[in-house]
């Protein structure tokens, strides 16, 4: 652990710019880390700072409810890792918190490849049972039914983002703890394996009370290139370059998210390309132009909407659309990254030429009004900025930590226009409407429920601009 605490130390007077700065992205940075605290299932650490949480065993619930969804929970632990691999340099004092996020995940996930041989652990509750009821994770008392996947009941794409979570983190711990690291790649190459070798989407092996959530809408291909991408960067091993090629290519896309993983795929190898010169990724770097040129605006390609008050808005899925946000802006501010080591720039047609600044001040202007700088002059980040939501479709937020209450019982607490008695810090919710509306209203979870999905890729744009990046 030496070599974690000189990262810190010597990473630590990289956040000493923008300290002053509105919005002030350290504290956000330091908020969007905490966050994920609250959504923590399993016995609690004594250094646990939101002291109103305390319950059950491992991993994420991923959003409002107490149901733990492992396909989606796999995509943030990958984000988490990919946002400190690339930004932990910039992190400072948070590095520690972004290692133990991690870490809360990993150590799940690892449980969930090896109980037991032959099958993964995909998810545990019933979200039929679960979603009528408003009540604590401490106080459940709905099925906790665990489902997994097997040879017989394939999830090559559940599977495929474990393994690209598992490979992304061995990264992250190579150099603070080898053994720790080397367990962690040893599992996402036995998973990836096996998500090679039975094939199927998870979601067709669900039983129907299920299978409404988190179905895996763009299928398993996008997951096996994900997951191989990450193995390939994690051990440079060209198995998974052949992988890869024999996918063939992958679709053009404007989204990029828990479940369609191609935007990010296409950055990631165009890493490759760009920093290493090797031309055998030069597909995979146009393809990422491609999906930016459809991201900016006014560019001929350009597929993106934006909402009055300039927020990129998904009129194709609404539904937390932040978490669109929030993903593309990372994959803007990384590209931005690659461009600006190699001087790199891209043309998008009709002589628009892309350069490394246009790509951060798209990025930044997300971030900005995300954290304020909107027409509704709201952060969307609880706990930060003079306004924010205060009444968050959150069970565990919404109702007092002192109150023991059953599956009905706590109705009252969802219903009641009262604040949420207890602050979610860090969360960011679903957002504003295609107007820029938002109405704070706890029972409409599409635009008041945070997600993990949403807060873990903006973690390391926020380190970005926390440490002095700007246009």
């Amino acid at each position: 652990m030496t070599s974690l605490f000189f990262l810190v130390f010597l990473f630590s007077s990289l956040l000493t710019r923008n300290v002053d700065a509105d919005p002030n992205y350290i504290d956000a940075l330091s908020k969007s880390l905490l966050f994920f605290q609250g959504q923590r299932s399993g016995p609690l650490p004594p250094d646990q700072q939101i002291s109103w949480r305390g319950d059950l065993i491992g991993g994420y619930y991923t959003e409002g409810d107490n149901i733990k969804h492992n396909f989606p929970m796999a995509f943030t632990t990958t984000m988490l890792s990919w946002s400190t691999l690339e930004y932990g340099e910039q992190m400072g004092p948070e590095l520690q918190n972004a290692l133990v996020n991690i870490r809360w995940a990993t150590d799940y996930l690892l449980k969930c490849a090896t109980k037991t041989q032959g099958q993964l652990y995909i998810g545990v509750g019933d979200p039929s049972a679960d979603h009528p009821c408003w009540e604590r994770p401490e106080d459940m008392d709905t099925p906790r039914t665990v489902y997994s996947v097997s040879p017989s009941n394939p999830g090559s794409d559940v599977a495929a983002e474990t393994a690209a979570a598992l490979a992304a983190a061995s990264m992250v711990f190579r150099e603070v703890d080898s053994e720790y690291s080397l367990l962690l790649l040893a599992t996402a190459k036995n998973v990836m394996q096996f998500a090679i070798q039975y094939r199927g989407i998870y979601s067709d092996t669900l039983p129907p009370a299920v299978r409404p959530f988190y179905l895996s809408y763009s299928g398993y291909k996008d997951e096996l290139m994900w997951g191989a991408a990450w193995l390939l960067k994690a051990t440079d091993d060209s198995n998974y370059e052949n992988i890869i090629k024999s996918l063939g290519g992958g679709d053009q896309t404007d989204i990029f998210n828990w479940d369609n993983k191609y935007a990010g795929v296409y950055v990631l190898l165009s890493q490759r390309a760009l920093l290493n010169n090797d031309n055998n990724f030069e597909q995979y770097k146009q393809e990422a132009e491609s999906f930016i040129c459809k991201i900016l605006p006014n560019t001929p390609s350009s597929s993106t909407r934006y909402t009055p008050g300039g927020l990129i808005y998904n009129y194709k899925l609404p539904q937390s659309n932040l978490q669109h946000v929030t993903a593309i802006t990372f994959l803007l501010t990384t590209y931005a990254k690659y461009m600006k080591a190699t001087q790199h720039t891209f043309d998008c047609g009709n002589s628009v030429t892309v350069v490394p600044d246009a790509l951060i001040k798209a990025s930044k202007q997300q971030v900005d009004y995300i954290l304020g700088e909107n027409p509704a002059k709201m952060s969307y980040m609880v706990g930060y900025g003079p306004s924010f939501p205060m009444r968050i479709h959150h069970r565990g937020s919404s109702i007092p930590s002192q109150a023991h209450l059953s599956c009905s019982e706590g109705n009252q607490f969802l219903d009641t226009p009262n604040p949420n008695p207890n602050i979610l810090t860090g969360a960011i919710v679903g957002g504003p409407d295609e107007n820029d509306a938002y109405a704070d209203n706890r029972k409409d979870h599409i635009h008041s429920e945070p997600t993990t999905y949403i807060s873990a890729p903006f973690v390391g744009t926020l380190a970005y601009f926390a440490s002095g990046g700007s246009a």
